[in-house]
């Protein structure tokens, strides 16, 4: 029974063998030389880790705010200075950029991918809606990369290298955005526009929700392209995408016929209706 194999056992393992065992353990011997080095390796990983997710935080937060920055473009009386402060913003996510691209020097970027990859989404969420606002066109994965080259020319970068010749010489560093995180970051960006036409609208413009609409089929049928070939998280995505082509072409369905019969300043409203619409057929 039981009884019996605990008496076995305790026959096998006398009381305070096994104190007796790890005082006589020589902590300098190669064994335990490894273990503390391995143990070293993960905290000094775990470490890392958790800064980028932290840093990983940051560019989301700093990233959202540019794009609510973004959308009072419509609005705003000058829209320069909205590309301006939104471009004085990405400056400041790219700094954080930086930094983590600083951490992962001699490190292997997909063994800390699942840390960085929301901030890199968010960004590149940001800056692809930023440079369509100025050319209506979508940023490529190789534009956005070269942004992510970074040299050693900050004041607080120069002040922490000594004065050697060899230290002197310039450091660059880069962040290479894969085309995972691209593709998320750009059908997260279709929301985006679909709030841009929305606004449009309501500020009385029927030219913008035509562009989107001609715009967003071009990514959608290149996303369907892709189907079920490509990452779960990207064929994930599509469906959010065709709500949001839907709503954009249902505007100018409106727009094209009834938009020479309700007023400008209403066509918003009746927008948002066809909108409460269509999201109650979907079941959201």
């Amino acid at each position: 029974g039981s009884g019996g194999f605990r008496k076995r056992k305790h026959d096998n393992f006398p009381h305070g063998q096994r104190r007796d065992e790890k005082e006589n353990v020589n902590p300098s011997s190669a064994l335990m030389t490894s273990f503390k080095s391995f143990q070293q390796e993960l905290d000094t990983r775990h470490d890392k880790y958790e800064r980028l997710v932290k840093l990983s935080r940051d560019i989301t937060i700093e990233s959202k705010r540019t794009i609510f920055l973004l959308h009072r473009f419509t609005s705003a009386p000058n829209g320069e200075e909205i590309l301006n402060e939104s471009e004085v913003k990405l400056d400041a996510v790219r700094r954080k950029i930086k930094q983590v691209a600083q951490e992962l020097v001699g490190e292997d970027m997909y063994q800390f991918h699942r840390a960085i990859s929301p901030g890199l989404q968010e960004y590149i969420e940001a800056v692809s809606f930023q440079y369509f606002i100025k050319t209506r066109a979508l940023i490529s994965v190789e534009e956005i990369n070269k942004q992510l080259v970074f040299s050693a020319e900050d004041r607080e970068e120069t002040t922490n290298m000594t004065s050697n010749s060899h230290d002197k010489e310039a450091h660059t560093w880069s962040l290479k955005v894969t085309p995972v995180d691209y593709l998320l970051g750009v059908a997260d960006l279709t929301g985006e526009l679909m709030r841009l036409c929305i606004s449009s609208v309501g500020n009385g413009d029927i030219d913008t929700p035509f562009e989107l609409s001609q715009f967003l089929r071009q990514i959608y049928d290149g996303f369907t392209f892709i189907g079920n070939t490509g990452p779960y998280e990207v064929s994930k995505k599509l469906y959010t995408l065709k709500q949001s082509l839907a709503k954009v072409e249902n505007a100018c369905y409106t727009l094209k016929v009834r938009g020479s019969e309700i007023p400008k300043h209403m066509l918003a409203d009746v927008f948002s209706t066809k909108t409460e619409l269509i999201d109650q057929e979907e079941g959201l």
